[in-house]
């Protein structure tokens, strides 16, 4: 049997576009000679659709959705992704379901059993799980189909199992030797090769073919890095799709040795930037915006912002604004410059003094501009913020707020200033990446000034400041800020790793106390284990206090 793999980057609610993509990549497969083409999970109705499962309409046209395909997609077998209503008088109203139809009759359906309710999924808010994992024979195999996390649960590769059961072991159990597995596994840094170790090793354990097809794109916060691949009965590669791009790849399980290989990122670095530029593209267009606005400081973080976006959308698409202030050195005016001239992006200069002298003027006597204290430098952000968010009125363009996950992380950023925007590009990326990002950039094409990778990071806003008079030196900094909020060490953990408990206990206190900030921060897109954002859901109002 040839299958090919196909993963698309659908639209969430956009039935007539995914059904076109569903079409479109049928035909491919059968133009390859394919028998069977595989979709990822949910790819009618894209993923994740979060509470338009809710919407009586949005269910009806995903089942409308599903009958036009079957009936016009021929010549050809097809697994994709669907919603099912729940006919139970008891349960929850949907399953999240796959079908195998062909020449306009379903031969097949099954129902996701294992759902998710950690980080950003909350799949048992709206689905039952299904009750049976069944073999079906096609074509002269006798076919596993598994959804997702249904292939997560592996007693050897999980010390811990959150669920009682195994599907996959299941299936074979039943006789199978196939598995094919839809998914819409969302990305962050290392899952890649987590994945592609996990699936290959479940192969191998059971002697039998496996085959993945992941979604592609961003949608919201999330991205889907695709990646979907397939291996033999010995639990090696012999199919391989791109990552971060639409992609089909196709594998004949009866010619052995046979083999598709695409090429995927060769580096952490060049990963992350595919992912951050995919989320951007994404974002931006699937929200019905084509132009973009970037404030730029001279600094490292709106400098990689501006390039990410030039990068997702053209630089046709996107323009910068420099607002200097009093404190605002020459390094950068000239370094401001000169990457806007690198990119070729038009760049508007909005000087910032004479508004801020106005807003002293209104609020003395206690307003100081000779000693800028919180306030004094908060008006300066703020009133950037409301400058980028008029260029927004007027041109229609979404504002991309540049503030790193270190910054967010301890509140070094001030809300309705720098916070403004309607996407946080580099929000889940911590300092310490922000500069690898951008030398990997700059080793591809120097577009960004050296001296902007080399001067000390200052928010300006008052004379010869620069992070680290607030802030401990940023690889310090983002150790622990990883230990604490993706790792989920306690304090007594992060001394032990060497770290100076009073540094270690102020770093916690300040992620602590500026939950309340983040919560009204732009949308970010996720691409470490845990991102602040939907999938870290904290209290804002509380007191946590120590036990002796």
């Amino acid at each position: 049997m040839k299958i090919g793999i196909a993963q698309i980057n659908p639209v969430i609610g956009d039935f007539v576009y995914n059904c076109n993509r569903l079409i479109r990549y049928s035909e491919k497969a059968k133009a390859r000679n394919c028998d069977l083409i595989v979709f990822s999970e949910l790819a009618i109705p894209g993923y994740p659709p979060r509470d338009l499962l809710e919407k009586a309409e949005f269910v009806q046209s995903n089942q409308k959705a599903m009958e036009y395909i079957v009936e016009r997609i021929q010549g050809i077998g097809v697994i994709c992704g669907f919603v099912e209503k729940n006919p139970a008088d008891q349960g929850n109203p949907l399953f999240n379901a796959a079908l195998l139809f062909e020449d306009g009759h379903i031969l097949h359906k099954a129902r996701k059993r294992l759902l998710p309710t950690y980080d950003v999924f909350d799949e048992r808010r709206y689905f039952e799980p299904g009750k049976e994992s069944r073999v079906f024979a096609y074509k002269g195999r006798k076919i596993g189909l598994t959804i997702c996390e249904d292939a997560w649960n592996d007693q050897d590769i999980f010390q811990k199992r959150i669920y009682p059961i195994d599907p996959v072991a299941l299936l074979v159990e039943d006789g199978a030797d196939l598995i094919i597995n839809l998914s819409a596994s969302v990305y962050h840094v290392g899952k890649s090769d987590f994945r592609t170790h996990m699936l290959g090793s479940i192969a191998r354990k059971h002697g039998i073919p496996l085959i993945y097809a992941n979604q592609v794109g961003g949608n919201d916060s999330v991205l889907f890095d695709g990646c979907s691949m397939a291996f033999d009965s010995h639990g090696a590669k012999i199919a391989q799709a791109a990552d971060f791009e639409e992609d089909m790849v196709a594998v004949d399980l009866d010619i052995p040795g046979a083999r598709e290989i695409h090429p995927v990122s060769e580096s952490q670095a060049a990963s992350v930037l595919k992912a951050l530029v995919t989320g951007t593209r994404d974002y931006v267009r699937k929200c019905g915006f084509s132009q973009t606005v970037v404030g730029l400081s001279g600094g490292i973080d709106s400098a990689l912002t501006l390039v990410i976006a030039e990068m997702a959308l053209g630089r046709e698409n996107v323009s910068a604004v420099f607002m200097p202030s009093p404190y605002t050195s020459m390094d950068n005016y000239e370094d401001t410059a000169d990457l806007c001239w690198r990119l070729d992006i038009g760049l508007t200069t909005i000087p910032i003094d004479g508004i801020f002298t106005e807003f002293a003027s209104v609020l003395s006597p206690g307003f100081k501009t000779d000693v800028p204290g919180i306030a004094e430098q908060n008006i300066q952000a703020r009133i950037r913020g409301t400058l980028l968010m008029a260029v927004s009125n007027m041109n229609g363009c979404l504002v991309l707020s540049t503030g790193n996950k270190s910054e967010l992380a301890v509140g070094y950023c001030t809300l309705y200033g720098d916070m403004n925007g309607g996407l946080a590009v580099i929000s889940d990326v911590p300092k310490t990446m922000v500069y690898d990002l951008a030398r990997y950039v700059n080793a591809q094409k120097p577009v960004i000034p050296e001296r902007i990778l080399d001067k000390a990071p200052s928010a300006e806003l008052k004379p010869d400041q620069t992070d680290q008079d607030d802030l401990p030196p940023y690889d310090i900094l983002d150790a622990v800020l990883k230990a604490s909020v993706e790792d989920l060490k306690s304090f007594e953990d992060i001394i032990n790793m060497g770290f100076d408990p009073v540094l270690v206990k102020d770093i916690l206190s300040r992620i602590d106390r500026n939950e309340y900030k983040r919560s009204q921060a732009a949308p970010g897109l996720k691409v470490t284990s845990k991102a602040f954002g939907y999938g870290r859901r904290y209290p804002l109002a509380k007191r946590l206090t120590e036990l002796f």
